[in-house]
């Protein structure tokens, strides 16, 4: 495994399972590899409900409501993907950046879909990890494309699909 991750879950509503931990780090491995991301390093996730994420996404983003996923890089890159920060690390690890997902936004979202809890929350990591490894979409449609390329390519690799 590239990446080290530290879980906290600080959420009820849905119970977390072995399972969902494994999802995670096979769906963090996945998008590091296809990304040829040749570092170690470390991600935090932090389960929340739609109440805990609200209060962060109002904190961190001025919006005011629940969101299923946040993403906090540590990292910062340069046009041609080159990492450029400096002392975001433990020797050789990178810290890449910290993860802070609505289970309880992703199950609403599964079934609003029609599609698995597990495929919305492999949806989401490999979202959030794109966003971790510099990737953005927030003002340009073809960076959207790109990403969701990417995720579905991820997501097919490990059989969650649609």
């Amino acid at each position: 495994m590239k990446a080290e991750i530290i879980f906290e879950n600080n959420q009820e509503k849905i119970e977390v399972h072995d399972g969902l931990y494994d999802l995670i780090e096979r769906v963090v491995d996945t998008v590091l590899t296809q990304e040829n991301f040749a570092h170690e390093c470390e991600v935090s996730v932090l389960f929340v409900d739609d109440d805990e994420i609200r209060a962060y996404n109002h904190e961190h983003r001025g919006i005011d409501k629940s969101t299923d996923v946040l993403s906090f890089p540590m990292l910062e890159y340069d046009e041609a993907g080159e990492i450029v920060s400096e002392d975001v690390g433990f020797g050789d690890v990178l810290l890449l950046g910290d993860i802070v997902l609505s289970l309880e936004h992703a199950k609403a979202q599964a079934e609003e879909y029609g599609h698995s809890f597990e495929r919305e929350v492999g949806f989401l990591t490999a979202h959030s990890v794109l966003h971790l490894l510099g990737y953005d979409h927030e003002d340009d449609e073809e960076s959207r494309l790109e990403m969701r390329e990417k995720e579905e390519k991820a997501l097919s690799a490990l059989g969650l699909t649609r």
